[in-house]
């Protein structure tokens, strides 16, 4: 914690000797980054949220809204059950999907809605083994209907 700035002192001059006084202390040697260049995109305005966004990029982390996190996953399980190897599969993956589902349509919505309904496990089914006939690997990513 540094000295509180004395009155009458201009706070340029005081900082700066703060600064001084740090570096003959050897405050600033060994910093990560040191005589390095500013990583890249750094020459773009300023963000003053920067800091967040690089720890969630680097974290993975997302930032949409839950509902619209599902809606991702709910679609691209959809693709990945019509691209699966067997039935079997096919059947886990919209079993768990639907779960996921059905559980956050029961609670409010903590984002935009959801706009979706669960699976019909047999029209997958059927669709998976149209384009299993058909040759096709039946990742087209759209969602089935419900019916």
């Amino acid at each position: 914690m540094t000295e509180r700035k004395p009155p009458g002192v201009p706070f340029e001059s005081w900082v700066d000797r703060q600064i001084r006084d740090g570096a003959r202390r050897g405050g600033f040697d060994g910093l990560a980054g040191a005589g390095k260049p500013l990583p890249a995109g750094s020459d773009t305005s300023y963000d003053e949220l920067w800091w967040i966004k690089e720890k969630m990029a680097r974290e993975g982390l997302s930032v949409l809204p839950p509902t619209l996190a599902l809606r991702k996953e709910a679609e691209d399980t959809l693709a990945e059950a019509l691209a699966a190897p067997s039935e079997r599969v096919v059947r886990a993956l919209v079993a768990r999907i639907n779960t996921r589902l059905l559980a956050m349509m029961l609670r409010p919505p903590p984002g935009p809605p959801l706009g979706m309904r669960p699976y019909d496990v047999e029209e997958v089914v059927g669709r998976w083994r149209e384009r299993r006939a058909a040759g096709g690997d039946g990742s087209t990513g759209k969602q089935a209907e419900p019916g």
